[in-house]
């Protein structure tokens, strides 16, 4: 009988804790203790966005160029450098530790730079040649990259926001309360060093757009 009573808890020694719980936990809730989750799981969806896509637009660069290569085939610099730069940037290792490594998130923005340079010194080529300009499959490659140009603008102006958001709530209180008791691990995450009003999207218009 002694046995049984000690291995078997009464229900009123466990009905404190219940309680105790039942009160912290909304507490926890209304101070703001998801903040940090929260803001962090925003920050790391809207990196995926960013991964996705410059990953949409490198993957409509091969039939770009060889596109561009079927009317200007004399272009080889300029094609190889694009090709170039898509390997570069492609090559980059991208892990979930990148946004806590402010080194590593240079290396992946400066190979992205690096082939959005290449990218527009290509298209500016291509004004050069009327019959690749109205060729159908470069048409609908104009409207692919041009399409993919402006989602990587949204994406990477979110992540910004997003990156903001979070950072702040690991300094500002009270989320700076959470940070230094239970979130210590956490760190801030790597953000664009160039504003999104400055980024130099290519232009993706072939002559076949009216206006200015």
């Amino acid at each position: 009988m002694l046995a049984q009573r000690f291995a078997a808890p009464s229900p009123f020694r466990t009905l404190p804790a219940f309680l105790i719980m039942a009160i912290v936990l909304p507490v926890l809730a209304g101070c703001g203790y998801n903040t940090i989750p929260t803001a962090e799981e925003n920050a790391k969806a809207a990196w995926s966005e960013v991964l996705n896509q410059y990953q949409r637009r490198a993957d409509l660069i091969p039939n770009l160029v060889e596109t561009v290569k079927g009317y200007a085939s004399h272009e080889k610099d300029t094609l190889d450098a694009v090709v170039e730069a898509r390997a570069k940037a492609t090559q980059v290792t991208v892990t979930p530790e990148t946004l806590n490594d402010p080194e590593a998130f240079k290396k992946f923005q400066d190979s992205q730079a690096g082939l959005t340079s290449a990218l527009s010194r290509l298209l500016a080529v291509v004004e050069n040649y009327p019959d690749l300009k109205a060729n159908q499959n470069f048409l609908a490659l104009q409207a692919q990259l041009e399409g993919t140009e402006n989602r990587i603008a949204v994406a990477r102006r979110d992540y910004i926001q997003a990156v903001r958001d979070y950072n702040l709530t690991l300094r500002t209180f009270p989320s700076v309360i959470w940070a230094s008791l239970w979130f210590r691990g956490n760190q801030p995450f790597a953000n664009f060093t160039v504003d999104e009003d400055k980024l130099q999207v290519p232009k993706v218009n072939f002559g076949t757009k009216q206006g200015g």
